[in-house]
């Protein structure tokens, strides 16, 4: 993969601010110009309505639409691109699963101790009113998934498994296929958050089986504003849509409304046009640099890092030591300093852009005593000298301040 050709794509690296270090990609990406001038050409060509007028402009918003979805579901591995529903983002499809699906009252939901808030709290609002109850698989300190407790979790009152794919802190994936030939096994449905494996690994979703699966554009060179929901059509003919109203109903009258089939009935209202054509344009980019090269490179800069920071004492790493098994992921405490610090030092001194905090998983960091942690997270466009510059930020941050 040529990195440096395919940094020319990114409208930073080209600023006043060329200098900085972006590795937070993990929370959001940077776009590169093709999707950029994809949402543009929308507003600049054909800013109209689709789906509702009938005039040349309308009907060419329709058309970009559909080719999107193709787009999409040609990334992830799914045949039908009538099974991709456009959302605001992941968290709204995990929503929109969580509130619609109908379980029966006294069935389980399963999910793991290491899930984002986004699959985490629908499932506590649904045990509150006493529609589902909530069951967790625990992970060992290894931080690896445990094949053997989740078997032994899955019951028969289990309707669901809803788990997150690539967790968004230590980077650890479960093995999906195992997760979801159990399940099946036992008559349950399974969903994967896949907002942290869909950016940085072949996703087919045929091929694992999966039920559902939900991820979000702006974390893999796409628009904010846009997610994905993807289901097998009979099951997502049986949820009931988040949001009513035009464009999900084929008619209504003063007493009952018709809605339209999957993916129309989940996409009421004006839609995120010029996201959604951003959306295709962002897929179409990372299939043409290939996902493996893209798991490659951030394996390659997580190995350089995690080996120049493992021998220092006052550095400690989440998750496994083995950065193979953490993705693209770095999180890291410094001995005596908070998260926040620590991000905030080295943007000041080295004008590196990482995360801090709890990072939407207060559970995880809550149950095991920590405040949170630092996070680096490496992506196709960042480089071998930038991982260095990270290196050394950070080994002289903790030279300098930790106790």
């Amino acid at each position: 993969m040529d990195v440096e050709r395919l940094r020319l794509d990114f409208p930073l690296y080209s600023s006043d601010e060329r200098d900085l270090i972006y590795l937070d990609s993990a929370c959001q990406t940077l776009r590169p110009r093709q999707v950029i001038e994809a949402m543009n050409e929308y507003y600049l060509e054909y800013p109209a309505c689709g789906g509702r007028s009938v005039h040349r402009l309308a009907t060419k918003v329709s058309i970009k639409i559909e080719e999107a979805r193709e787009m999409v579901a040609e990334f992830i591995g799914c045949s039908d691109p009538s099974c991709i529903v456009f959302t605001k983002n992941c968290t709204e499809a995990l929503n929109l699963v969580a509130k619609g699906y109908p379980f029966q009252r006294g069935s389980a939901v399963l999910t793991t101790d290491m899930e984002h808030n986004s699959n985490h709290v629908p499932w506590l609002q649904l045990r509150e009113l006493g529609i589902v109850r909530h069951r967790v698989v625990r992970t060992p300190p290894s931080g690896l998934f445990d094949l053997e407790a989740y078997r032994d979790a899955v019951a028969a009152d289990v309707s669901m498994v809803s788990m997150v794919h690539t967790n968004n802190v230590t980077g650890t994936s479960l093995p999906a296929k195992e997760v979801v030939e159990m399940a099946h096994e036992r008559e349950a449905l399974v969903m994967l958050d896949g907002a942290q494996s869909a950016p940085h690994q072949r996703i087919d979703v045929e091929e694992l089986d999966v039920d559902l699966f939900t991820f979000s554009a702006h974390k893999m060179l796409g628009p904010s504003g846009v997610g994905v929901l993807y289901g097998k059509r009979p099951v997502l003919e049986r949820i009931e849509p988040l949001v009513s109203g035009g464009g999900a109903v084929g008619m209504t009258d003063y007493e009952k409304v018709e809605f339209l089939p999957p993916p129309e009935r989940f996409e009421a209202g004006l839609l995120n046009y010029s996201g959604i054509i951003g959306t295709g344009a962002a897929v179409e980019y990372l299939g043409a640099v290939g996902m493996d090269e893209v798991a490659d490179h951030e394996a390659s800069l997580n190995r350089q890092a995690t080996e120049g920071l493992q021998d220092i004492d006052a550095i400690s790493l989440l998750g496994p030591p083995d950065p193979a098994l953490r993705a693209g992921l770095l999180p890291f405490n410094i001995r005596g300093m908070t998260s926040h610090d620590v991000a905030m030092i080295i943007d000041e001194m080295a004008k590196v852009q990482i995360r801090s905090g709890m990072h939407c998983m207060h559970p995880y960091f809550r149950s095991r005593g920590i405040d949170g942690c630092a996070r680096a997270s490496f992506y196709l466009y960042n480089t071998a000298e930038e991982c260095e510059r990270f290196v050394s930020a950070v080994r002289a941050v903790a030279d300098t301040f930790s106790s």
